[in-house]
């Protein structure tokens, strides 16, 4: 891990390194457990992994407030726990288990939380965006300083709704993050086979969108560049940019082999990038924290995600009676 060491530098308090480190740290534990479930099949349909991606979600939530409001697409797991949703709730929604947050009738794309003020995960490729411009509305009209974090991908950054969305926000000067999560394959098609501009945040200029390109591997630049964004949707300005360049380790989702880069490139990028590992090197050099002290928040947080594979496998499947509930008509 010599190049992770190297470009260790922090100037965030040790109180916050260890947040950032347990939050990314238990992101990757929980989605690890969810990928052993899927392949002992006990979680159905398509399951989307975060890892790697673990610093975007939790240097943006370290940026927010409270009543802030985010929505996703389907890779939204890391979303749901950094917004402070019950890692049991979640992994029992996966399995389809009545102690899930939709009662087990969502699954992992349709799972939401009013309470943390998360809005889901959506499964259609793009269709959140407008959606996040909706949210934002409300709180414009409410004039209650609010804003809206809308994620996407590098893959949903060519959908057309998104800049039918750009110019709403423009024109009505809307308190929304635009979330550009580019982890440079959308579903298996490398960027620069597929996108015209490179420079993903420069697409919101021809609507006067400001926006800006962050390493995304790195949980103080994420959290820095998120409170500039906030700070300008706060004031008034209107929405704003930030496109995250991560990386995701696993495939698509599980069902994908990845074929489409080498297992070279990935490992390079878990030898010189990952986001976990940088944290855990400042808070060593720092002598903020211990190899032991480490290791003993990692049982600790492999412990909170095992309970919550127990509870999702001893939560009962929903009964059929709960076909009839939470229904428009």
């Amino acid at each position: 891990m010599a190049a992770a060491k190297k470009q260790a530098k922090s100037n965030t308090s040790k109180e916050d390194l260890l947040a950032y480190y347990r939050e990314m740290l238990l992101i990757r534990r929980f989605e690890e457990k969810a990928g052993q479930l899927y392949g002992m099949g006990l979680i159905g349909g398509f399951c989307h992994l975060y890892i790697g991606q673990e610093a975007v979600v939790v240097g943006l939530e370290a940026a927010a407030e409270e009543g802030d409001k985010r929505i996703t697409s389907y890779r939204d797991h890391g979303h749901m726990l950094a917004s402070g949703m019950d890692p049991k709730g979640v992994m029992a929604e996966l399995t389809g288990r009545e102690g899930g947050y939709s009662k087990g009738k969502g699954g992992s794309m349709h799972m939401f939380s009013t309470e943390k003020h998360f809005y889901g995960g959506h499964g259609i490729v793009g269709a959140q965006v407008p959606i996040g411009a909706g949210l934002a509305f409300s709180d414009k009209y409410r004039e209650n300083d609010r804003v809206t974090f809308t994620y996407f991908g590098d893959g949903a950054a060519n959908q057309g709704q998104v800049y039918e969305t750009f110019n709403m926000a423009a024109l009505w000067k809307l308190p929304m993050v635009f979330v550009i999560e580019n982890n440079q394959y959308a579903m298996g098609t490398s960027s620069k086979r597929s996108t015209s501009t490179p420079d993903l945040y420069t697409r919101g200029e021809a609507f006067g969108i400001p926006g800006e390109a962050v390493d995304g591997m790195d949980v103080q630049a994420v959290k820095a560049a998120g409170e500039k964004a906030v700070a300008h949707c706060r004031d008034g300005k209107g929405p704003y940019i930030l496109e995250m360049k991560t990386y995701r380790y696993r495939g698509h989702s599980m069902s994908d082999p990845a074929k489409y880069r080498t297992r070279e490139e990935v490992q390079k990028v878990r030898d010189t990038r990952d986001p976990i590992e940088n944290v855990r090197e400042l808070l060593l050099q720092g002598k903020h924290a211990s190899e032991d002290e480490l290791k003993e928040i990692d049982k600790e947080i492999k412990g909170v995600v095992n309970a919550a594979a127990d509870f999702a496998r001893e939560s009962p499947e929903p009964s059929l009676d709960e076909l009839w509930t939470d229904i428009y008509a």
